[in-house]
Formats: structure tokens, C-alpha cells, sequence
């Protein structure tokens, strides 16, 4: 294989075939092809995009790097949902184990924080105990007992798929379409679905921005699931204001409790609920209503909740922090932070407080960074309330008095008062099949 012919032709214009990239991938994974050479294919790719083909050859070779899950003899419909991530976005966290008490497999593969978004494993992990480094038997066994498992990306799961990603942190290659759905659909087809949710998120504390780019990511992706045969739905959901009321690690974890028993803030209850529809509809449900009823028998009778506490206490942790939320780590300093005039919130801006989490160390600048599961932010002001002079409109939860004046200074930036009618995205803008 002659890899300077490749960049030479994708620098150009050109494409390579489907089969090529599955052998260069295999190459480059065996060590045959060094990092400066990929480094250099992959920013032709940012610069020249690729089409279909060659987007399903990447998806193949990334694939075909690492070993796949069969959940065939558990005899029933295996589906998962993708976040492409934001500020208070704990979907996941009431989703998976609401979804799998209605009898569905979920083996929900997720990822860490991401620049100012939030990751499901950095969550799960402010758990006590809770372990998310399962192997693939260990997920399998879970699977077949209690029918979900949540988990972060194995070393047997599209292994190149992680040496690719670093290449591309460092080479401000990730926001590339292509790229990153071959990322994203290598592990999720990896997990053997017969039906897969995205999420992929719109406004200004998206990951990407750009609604048409949004747009094309998800069509991108329904189409590599539906050539793999995985029936892919995505839902195109705000984020031009946090979702729910809660932003920091062990803050959501028990918003997402709070939910599982049916007492969420309503835009976080309305997204889930809308994805879980989704998801049972790919499993067999004949309607929406249908699929709505089950899951709200799953939350009243309390299903969901003990759902929950099976997958904790199978991976380690502590389930008792289901009945007692005060169990989760709890921040050092707490303020409340008040309104500092009076009229209409405009806006919560996202980006702002998912920036202002990391700095105050729940999140991390560099990959060895060890995360705070206290810190964070409760807030409860809302575009379009009217709030008075002194009102409350926020709980800072800190490690110490700078994390709170850091954290005060990012909410003034955040949330902008005055007069007028706010604009905003609908909660759930579009749904693409």
C-alpha cells in the first residue's frame, strides 16, 4: 500500500474506495502506517470531506479493527441512543434504565466530558463505587441478567477508532462529519442493535453549532445505520439553554433520580420521554400512545427506579442513593446567587455555565484531569420568567470561595435580564428518519 498516493488523491479531491480505507485502517492498526501519514489523510479529509462510500469504509475499517457484541440468544429487541452532548444533558442517565423496564436490551455506550459538555460516564462515576470499565463478558453477563449495562467504550470496541480520535484532538481534525460519524456508528453497530435513537443537538451549546452541519451529521449517521441494517431515528433537540435544571456531575445524577420517579423538570421529562417513544417504536411498539402508556406505567409503579438501582448495584455502586440522593458527594461551599434586577430572563446561555463546570474543576482541560463530581451549578431561572430584584435564580456548588466567585461571575454572564420576548428553539425541533 502506497499511503502517500492516498493523501496525494484525497488532498486533491478525490476519493478512496470503501476497500481501501478498511486496509489502510488495518495498516495503520498493525503499526504499518505511522501517526504523521494518518495525521496527514485526516486533515485532507476535514478539508475535502467524503462521500458515502468512503465514510462506510472508514465505519468498516474501525469496526473491523476490534470485536463485536452479539446479543442475538437474549430474544428480544437490543436498542441504544447517542447524545451528541450539552450542558445539563442527563437524558441517558433516566433513559436507559426506563427503556430496559419496559423489556427492551439497552447496552448504552457512552462517553466523558467534552470540552464544555458533560459525559454520562463522569456522572455515572460520582456514584460511590460505580464502575464503568466493564469488559465485554462482564457486559454480556449483565446483559442477560438485568438486561442493561452502562459502560464507556471497551478496549475490544473499535480500538483504532481511539487512536484515530487522539490524532485528531491534537491536529484540530474532530469537527469533521465524516469523521465523526464513523466514530460515533463504529461503536454503536459494534454493540449489535437492531435499532438505534440519536440526539443530536441544535443552538449555541451544541457541540456543533451550525444547524445545517447538525443536520448533516444526523443524516450522515441514519444512513450508515441504515446501510448496516440498524434502523437509526435521530431527534433534533434544543440547546440554546441547559436542559433541566442541573449542570455538574452528582447535581444531575440526582435530577436524573428525581425523574426516574417521575419528578424531572418537564424539558428534560419531555426529552426523554420523546427518545424512549422512539426507542420502543424500534423495538415493535405498534404507536406512540402505545409506547407511551408502557412508559409511564414503568415511572408510576416505580420500575424505572428499581431498574436503576439494579444496574448500580451491579456495577459497584451504591443503590441506596436512589431512596437517599444526600448519599452522592456533596460540595464544600453553597451559595445562592440572586437576581440583580428586575424584568424578563431573556437567557440561560449553555456554553457559558458547561465552561464555567469545567473550570470549576468538574470537567477537564487535559485528559489526566481528575474530575470534581460536587461542583456545579442548580439553576432555576428559565427564558421568558419574570423574576423581581433580589430573586433567586441559581445555587452554586463549589470546592472552595474562588470555584463561587468563578462560578458568580459566569452566571452574570450567563443569564441576561431585561425586557422583551426571549427566542428560542422548540425543545424538540425536527425528527429525521
Amino acid at each position: 500500500m502506497f499511503v502517500p498516493g492516498l493523501i496525494e488523491r484525497k488532498r486533491d479531491g478525490g476519493e478512496l474506495s470503501a476497500a481501501e480505507w478498511r486496509d489502510l485502517l488495518a495498516a495503520y492498526s498493525d503499526g504499518q502506517v505511522p501517526d504523521y501519514q494518518m495525521s496527514a489523510l485526516l486533515m485532507a479529509v476535514f478539508l475535502k470531506g467524503a462521500g458515502r462510500e468512503e465514510t462506510a469504509g472508514l465505519l468498516d475499517g474501525m469496526m473491523g479493527s476490534g470485536s463485536r457484541l452479539d446479543f442475538s440468544r437474549l430474544g428480544k429487541p437490543v436498542i441504544d441512543k447517542h447524545s451528541t452532548g450539552g450542558v445539563g444533558d442527563k437524558v441517558s442517565l433516566v433513559l436507559a434504565p426506563l427503556v430496559a423496564a419496559c423489556g427492551v436490551a439497552v447496552p448504552m455506550m457512552s462517553g466523558r466530558g467534552l470540552g464544555h459538555t458533560g459525559g454520562t460516564l463522569d456522572k455515572l462515576e460520582s456514584i460511590p463505587g460505580f464502575r464503568t470499565s466493564l469488559t465485554l463478558a462482564e457486559t454480556m453477563k449483565q446483559m442477560e441478567r438485568i438486561g442493561c449495562a452502562l459502560i464507556g467504550q471497551t478496549p475490544e470496541i473499535a480500538p483504532v477508532d481511539k487512536k484515530l480520535y487522539a490524532l485528531r484532538d491534537v491536529t484540530a481534525t474532530v469537527e469533521c462529519i465524516p469523521l465523526i460519524s464513523a466514530s460515533i456508528m463504529s461503536k454503536k453497530l459494534s454493540e449489535g442493535l437492531t435499532g438505534l435513537v440519536l440526539d443530536v443537538k441544535l443552538g449555541s451549546g451544541a457541540f456543533i453549532t451550525d444547524p445545517e452541519k447538525s443536520r448533516l451529521l444526523a443524516r450522515t449517521m441514519i444512513d450508515l445505520g441504515k446501510d448496516r441494517g440498524c434502523p437509526t431515528v435521530a431527534l433534533l433537540t434544543a440547546m440554546d439553554r441547559p436542559l433541566g435544571r442541573s449542570a455538574g456531575n452528582a447535581l444531575e445524577v440526582e435530577e436524573s433520580v428525581n425523574a426516574l420517579k417521575g419528578q424531572g423538570p418537564d424539558d428534560l421529562m419531555e426529552v426523554t420521554m420523546a427518545e424512549a417513544v422512539e426507542m420502543l417504536l424500534l423495538a415493535g411498539r405498534k404507536s406512540p400512545a402505545e409506547a407511551r402508556s408502557e412508559l409511564d406505567k414503568a415511572l408510576k409503579s416505580g420500575a424505572a427506579a428499581r431498574k436503576f438501582q439494579e444496574i448500580i448495584e451491579a456495577q459497584d455502586g451504591n443503590p441506596a442513593v436512589v431512596d437517599d440522593p444526600a448519599i452522592l458527594p456533596q460540595a464544600q461551599e453553597v451559595e445562592v446567587y440572586k437576581a440583580p434586577v428586575a424584568g424578563t430572563v431573556l437567557q440561560v446561555e449553555p456554553r457559558t455555565i458547561g465552561k464555567a463546570v469545567v473550570q470549576m474543576g468538574g470537567g477537564r482541560a487535559k485528559t489526566d484531569d481528575v474530575v470534581d463530581p460536587t461542583v456545579g451549578f442548580v439553576i432555576s431561572a428559565r427564558p421568558g420568567q419574570r423574576v423581581a430584584k433580589g430573586e433567586p435564580l441559581a445555587s452554586i456548588y463549589a470546592k472552595d470561595t474562588a470555584g463561587i466567585e468563578l462560578a458568580r461571575a459566569a452566571l452574570g454572564k450567563a443569564i441576561r435580564i431585561g425586557e422583551g420576548t426571549p427566542e428560542m428553539l422548540p425543545l424538540i425541533a425536527d425528527r429525521m428518519t
